[in-house]
């Protein structure tokens, strides 16, 4: 069973930058989708970038309100993808979950959040303007 732990959340300022981690472990695929979803107070849970993984290789696509101000990235050694954020915004605070779409694609993930195989815990992202 495939297992994910997110971390690197946290409280920062508007234009600040933050780095999440999500680490996957218990899974053998070399196959799939990792990505990244938020949900705000209030608001509907929203998809924010992934990564699909191909032979190792990593192809990602993003959401338009990160695009330019987030990068996802993978280490396939590590079984670990990272959300680089930068220029954070208050309007960027949510808990901010990984997910894992086997044999899925970056962008199936986005316009297919059920998709989604396995979620991680979440971790809090706070903006404070």
């Amino acid at each position: 069973q495939v297992q994910l732990v997110e971390s690197g959340g946290g409280l920062v300022q508007t234009g600040d930058s933050l780095r999440l981690s999500c680490a996957a472990s218990g899974h053998t695929l070399t196959s799939y989708a990792l990505g990244w979803f938020r949900q705000a107070p209030g608001k509907e849970r929203e998809f924010v970038a992934a990564i699909t993984i191909r032979r190792g290789v990593g192809r990602p696509y993003y959401a338009d309100s990160v695009k330019g101000r987030f990068t996802i990235s993978s280490d396939n050694v590590k079984n670990t993808v990272y959300l680089q954020m930068a220029s954070l915004k208050p309007e960027d605070t949510a808990v901010y979950r990984c997910a894992v779409d086997n044999f899925g694609t970056a962008q199936g993930m986005a316009l297919r959040p059920s998709a989604v195989d396995v979620w991680g815990q979440g971790t809090q992202v706070t903006v404070s303007s």
